[in-house]
């Protein structure tokens, strides 16, 4: 038996931060249903790149759940929705503060139909405060909170990340976190609760390290300029000669001798803190002068704490994430199954990997749930 079979959640948010959420709740086997609007739903239906019609990114992030569309501003909204509002042990939305109580779904609209319920709000800036209605995005986000000043480039500029930081280590994450450990306190006390959960408000223990030094002695991050953020030769990007890239990381004193054995620095340099630019431009240099291939052979099975920049197509195939089974678990996806997402939910705790789960269409559990 699953931890979370007998779960039933509603889930009113659409693109990423709950419905991400929502699908670690269902991968741990709650049942997850999604209170789309009528005509297009969840925005995420519309995203490219898609297979038969149906979004990739909506299918990863929606595998395995139900789907019933209704018009939350109808006057009927509600009495439709009640057998599920009397049954739900966690509604899931993400509207900007005041918006569900106007629409009649709020955390004591809902209490009072259902006293122990679980009722997570996920926003960019939180329920309250002087930026609670701001519209934002993740890149936003990570500005207001200083990451992406500390991610500067050559240039001095700052770089876009790859990653949705926000929306998943500051909104889902901290969603499926909260909210498992409601249900926890439920079952001891019987009790629900309101989660206020803030991407901004979480996304400062990223910054943790540069945070307790500027809150503590005054010394606040130079943006590219600390030992985490490229200020020092033992944590760096070098390029090699085939224009690829090492990503390398000997912090201790023990990976980095190993490190400059294996590049053969000379002896000189090896001391960074003498001067940390030279040696720098030293590991750069000698990087720069062998192909990718050449470092691979040379770090490989040596504790140096250093790799070959990986494309996302090479991971994706790598022999050790290929053995750990990430990719293991399908999803219905056009006229095949597909990998499903990988998520950090214990195999233990997730479904048959052999059964392939699809995502619903829109609106297609209207009839069936009650």
């Amino acid at each position: 038996m699953q931890p979370l079979q007998g779960i039933k959640v509603l889930d009113f948010s659409t693109l990423l931060p709950g419905p991400l959420a929502t699908l670690l709740l269902a991968e741990a086997g709650a049942e997850v249903i999604k209170i789309e609007r009528p005509g297009h739903g969840d925005e995420a239906r519309l995203f490219a790149p898609k297979i038969d019609g149906h979004s990739i990114s909506f299918a990863l992030l929606n595998r395995g759940k139900k789907s019933i569309a209704v018009d939350l501003k109808s006057a009927d909204a509600k009495a439709k929705l009640m057998p599920l509002l009397q049954s739900a042990d966690v509604v899931v939305e993400q509207f900007r503060p005041g918006v569900m109580e106007r629409l009649g779904f709020g955390y004591e609209q809902l209490k009072a139909i259902k006293p122990d319920v679980i009722y997570c709000s996920i926003t960019g800036f939180g329920q309250s405060g002087p930026k609670a209605q701001f519209a934002a995005h993740d890149l936003n986000y990570i500005a207001d909170t200083g990451l992406l000043a500390m991610s500067a480039g050559a240039d001095g500029a700052p770089v876009i990340p790859p990653a949705l930081i926000a929306d998943i280590a500051g909104g889902a994450y901290p969603a499926a976190m909260n909210i498992f450990l409601a249900l926890l306190q439920r079952a001891r006390t019987g009790a629900g609760c309101k989660l206020d959960v803030s991407m901004t408000d979480n996304l400062f223990p990223l910054a943790y390290w540069a945070l307790g030094a500027g809150q503590a002695l005054g010394a606040w991050p130079r943006p590219g300029g600390e030992m985490l953020s490229g200020g020092s030769p033992r944590y760096q990007i070098y390029r090699t000669k085939d224009d690829r890239f090492v990503a390398a990381g000997p912090l201790e004193q023990r990976f980095w001798q190993t490190f400059c054995e294996i590049i053969n620095l000379p002896v000189a340099l090896r001391d960074d803190a003498a001067d940390a630019e030279a040696t720098k431009a030293a590991v750069a240099q000698i990087i720069r002068s062998e192909d990718a291939a050449t470092w691979r052979e040379r770090f490989a099975g040596r504790d140096a704490c250093s790799v070959v920049v990986a494309t996302l197509e090479e991971a994706a195939r790598d022999p050790h994430f290929v053995a750990r089974g990430l990719f293991d678990h399908r999803i219905k996806l056009g006229a095949s199954n597909s990998p499903a997402m990988p998520v950090p939910i214990d195999a233990a705790f997730r479904g048959d990997k052999n059964r392939a789960l699809a995502f619903p269409k829109l609106g297609a559990d209207n009839d069936s749930i009650t």
